[in-house]
């Protein structure tokens, strides 16, 4: 059996996962990268993108993240997350309206809308979808 470390995600509202994991593997703002037991300790922020563990058990868990914070320690490695979701919990035609909305405000060339604003949530909505469609 591999080795294991805790591993526990966290949302500005909830505890989503705490539990002991083989990997994980972290969208940084730098480029993803992989832990495993007796990673050396960091802490790095982390971009809109796909978070991945491997459980004691050997089970994928896949969350769409967007951004936040991961720190790692011998003994657990903790995410921060400011807005996370289990891929199995996606609703995946509310991903699809919200990618819908971001393209009509970013298509409209209208000076009010907030182009950055759009979008992200343009590259939220498009995470959410491509996790869900991994998860499948």
């Amino acid at each position: 059996m591999a080795a294991t470390f805790d591993v526990v995600i966290l949302s500005a509202d909830r505890q989503l996962y705490s539990g002991q994991s083989i990997s994980v593997v972290a969208p940084g703002i730098s480029g993803s990268f992989g832990v495993l037991r007796g990673h050396v300790p960091m802490v790095t922020a982390l971009q809109t993108g796909e978070l991945v563990i491997t459980d004691e058990d050997e089970n994928i868990k896949r969350f769409a993240i967007s951004g936040g914070f991961i720190e790692i320690t011998a003994e657990k490695t903790l995410v921060l997350a400011d807005s996370a979701e289990l891929a199995e919990n996606i609703d995946i035609e509310r991903a699809r309206r919200a990618h819908e909305r971001a393209l009509e405000r970013l298509n409209t060339g209208e000076h009010e809308i907030n182009i950055e604003r759009a979008r992200l949530s343009m590259l939220r909505a498009l995470n959410r979808m491509k996790i869900v469609e991994k998860n499948m």
